[in-house]
C-alpha cells in the first residue's frame, strides 16, 4: 500500500493506493480531515476519488471537517465508469457492480474503521446521481457498517443498460430489484437506519427516481425522506454543493 499525506492550514488531506485483486487494479482511497463521523462519499459515474475536491465539495464542507465533525472519504467510481462508458456489457457491467460492492465492504470498510481506530463505527454514505445509487446499495448491503445514505439527485435504476437481460449479479446489486424480496436479519438493521433522498427539479433531474425508491423502501418499512428541491435546482454540482452541507450538519 502507498501512502502519500499533505496538510494545508486546518485541513489533512490523506491518500492511499494498493491493488484490489477484487477489481484486479490499483484502487485509492482519499480522506480530507482527522475528526468526526466518516463519511464515504461516492463520485458520480465517471468520477475518481479526488473529484469531489475539484468541484468544491470538500471546500463547502471545510466548516465542518475543521470543526472536527466530519471525516470525508472518497474512492474511484470503478462500476459506474463501466456502466457509461459504452464498451462492456450489461452482465459485464452487473459482474462488475457486485464486485464494487465487495470491494466497498471487504476493503474501503475496514480502512476507514482502521483510520477512525475503530472496528464497529458506524459511517455515512453519500453521493450523486450514480452516486447516490452506491450510497444507497452500500447502506441497504450492509447496514451493520452504514447508518445513513444522503443520495442526492439519485439515478436508481440502472436496468436501461441490461438491453432486456437481467442477471444475478445485478439484482443483488440494486436496491429497487431486491428489496421487495428481502427478508431476516439484513431487513430489519436496514429497519433502523435512514435514507435521505433530495432531488431537484431542475434540468436533467428526474425526481420520479427518488420517488420511486422511496415507495419500496416504504414498503418494506425502512425509514427515508424524499426532499423535493424545486425547478429552480437542476442535476449539477451547483444543487448538490448547497445540499450535501445541510444534510451533513443536520445528521453527522
Amino acid at each position: 500500500m502507498a501512502r502519500a499525506a499533505s496538510r494545508g492550514l486546518n485541513m489533512q488531506k490523506d491518500q492511499s493506493r494498493w491493488y484490489s485483486s477484487r477489481l484486479e487494479q490499483e484502487v485509492q482511497l482519499v480522506r480530507w480531515g482527522h475528526l468526526g463521523t466518516p463519511v464515504l462519499l461516492f463520485p458520480t459515474a465517471g468520477g475518481d476519488a479526488e473529484e469531489i475536491e475539484r468541484f468544491h465539495l470538500i471546500r463547502v464542507l471545510e466548516s465542518l471537517i475543521d470543526a472536527g465533525r466530519i471525516k470525508v472519504y472518497s474512492t474511484d467510481s470503478v462500476a459506474g465508469r463501466a456502466w457509461i462508458s459504452g464498451e462492456h456489457s450489461g452482465g459485464f457491467c452487473s459482474r462488475l457492480q457486485n464486485l464494487f460492492d465487495s470491494f466497498i465492504y471487504e476493503e474501503v470498510t475496514p480502512a476507514i474503521r482502521t483510520d477512525c481506530n475503530s472496528h464497529d463505527i458506524e459511517i455515512i454514505a453519500a453521493g450523486a446521481s450514480i452516486g447516490a445509487f452506491n450510497a444507497v446499495a452500500t447502506v441497504c448491503r450492509h447496514p451493520d457498517a452504514y447508518r445513513l445514505a444522503i443520495a442526492m439527485s439519485g439515478t436508481f435504476d440502472l436496468s436501461k443498460y441490461l438491453e432486456g437481460k437481467m442477471n444475478l449479479d445485478f439484482h443483488f446489486s440494486s436496491p429497487l430489484h431486491y428489496l421487495p424480496q428481502l427478508e431476516g436479519e439484513q431487513l430489519n438493521r436496514l429497519r433502523t437506519r435512514m435514507i435521505l433522498l433530495p432531488s431537484g427539479e431542475g434540468d436533467y433531474e428526474d425526481i420520479g427516481e427518488s420517488w420511486r425508491m422511496a415507495r419500496v423502501l416504504g414498503s418494506r418499512g425502512i425509514p427515508n425522506r424524499v426532499d423535493p428541491w424545486g425547478p429552480e435546482w437542476h442535476h449539477d454540482w451547483n444543487t448538490w454543493r448547497e445540499m450535501l452541507p445541510r444534510y451533513l450538519d443536520e445528521f453527522a
